[in-house]
Formats: structure tokens, sequence, C-alpha cells
């Protein structure tokens, strides 16, 4: 199956928001690289998943009505054996079913856990300028610190190179108490995403959050993305 096909499937099928799995395959076949991960919709299944994985993994809730996750308790890290996986499935659809009582809870994703800096890259369309691109400091604090900047697409490598050194949290990438990213990787991964844009406009928003940036490269570590309503 190929991009098209996602995208047409899912306006098929009346959806404008891709699934998790959708998601992560479009970046995949884009040639972006993505977290080891498996959804599980039980804790025997969070159990087998951290198993097959490898420990440390991360979970975290999969609904298509969760935004933030970290603000329901939907985000468990660290988690280093089956026992840890499955109780943290547990937790995790109580403390989703009740702060988020009408929220369609599909299961959890596990994920590998690795090291590295969170950065955000993201797309909207604006109705005036069109597609919109966006870089920043991801994980739980991307809102608090609104440390981000933008480009309107296509983007070439000089502006990818700009919209980095444009934020604050830029010292991280280069190198901060022993934590640095290969910044090389994460220039492609922006000019990837602008591209990605301009072959398929129908998609109308991107969400990585986070992007785990490291010396060895940069990868996805969530997805979402949106069609045009």
């Amino acid at each position: 199956m190929e991009i098209a096909d996602i995208l047409s499937k899912v306006r098929e099928e009346g959806r404008a928001l891709l699934s998790y799995e959708e998601g992560k395959r479009v970046l995949e076949m884009w040639g972006i690289p993505v977290v080891p991960s498996r959804v599980a919709t039980d804790g025997a299944g969070a159990r087998e998943a951290a198993r097959f994985l490898g420990f440390p993994v991360v979970m975290k809730v999969l609904s298509p009505d969760i935004v933030h996750k970290s603000d329901v308790g939907g985000v468990v890290t660290d988690l280093r054996t089956e026992e840890e996986a499955g109780r943290a499935f547990e937790i995790m659809m109580e403390n989703a079913k009740e702060r988020k009582p009408t929220a369609r809870i599909q299961g959890v994703i596990v994920e590998k856990m690795l090291e590295g800096v969170e950065a955000i890259i993201g797309v909207t369309k604006e109705s005036q300028f069109g597609h919109v691109l966006m870089f920043g400091m991801g994980g739980v604090l991307v809102e608090l610190l609104k440390d981000t900047s933008f480009r309107l697409i296509p983007i070439e490598p000089g502006d990818a190179e700009d919209m980095m050194r444009e934020v604050r949290g830029y010292v991280l990438l280069e190198g901060f108490r022993g934590r640095r990213a290969d910044i090389e990787s994460l220039k492609g991964l922006l000019l990837k995403i602008s591209d990605l844009i301009i072959h398929y406009p129908e998609i109308a928003g991107i969400d990585l959050n986070p992007v785990i940036a490291s010396p060895s490269g940069s990868i996805v570590a969530d997805v979402r993305i949106q069609m045009d309503g």
C-alpha cells in the first residue's frame, strides 16, 4: 500500500485523522525513522510487546480523542519488567477513563525507550498562507516554553538550519551537559516533512512530538497526521 492509498482509504471512511499505525506507516514509507513500537489492547499484550521490544520501554495511551497524553496520566516511562508493563496498562486505562470519560480508548502504544534531546516538528495549514512548518523543543514543555520557529512550505536547506538556530533550545542540540543531537539529521527531517506536504497537499496537519535527537540520529517517537476536512 502506497501513501496515496492510505490517504484515500482515510478519506473514503469519512475520517480526517489517520490512526497511529497509518501515520507511522506514512512516515516510514517516506524514509523517516520511527521508534520501534507495538500496539497493545490488554495487559497481556502490553507485557508481550514490552518483552518483544526489549527493556526499558515507554507506554502511551492510544486514543484519537486524547492529544496531550500526559495530561490524563497517559504516559509511563522507564518500564523495566513485564510485570511493570502489565500494571502500567491497567493504571493508564483507569486514568484515561477517569479524566477523559468520553474518549475512545484503543489501547496503548508500547515503544522502545531511547535517550536524547526532545524536539517537535509540526505542520499546520493556514487559510491565508497555506502550509506552515514548525520546529521547536519538544516533550511535555512545548506549550509552556513556546520555543518555536516557523517557515512557509516549501523550505530549502538553509531555511531548515535557520529554523533550528532561531530557537533558544538550540544550545541543547549543539551539546549541553553531555547531551547533544545530530543536527544534520534534524535538518534532513525538516526537509523531508516539507517534501511530504508538497507531494501530498491534502495533509492539513502533522504533529511529531517528541522527535528524539541524539548523536546517532533523529527518530520520531509519536505521530499525529490529519487531512483536510
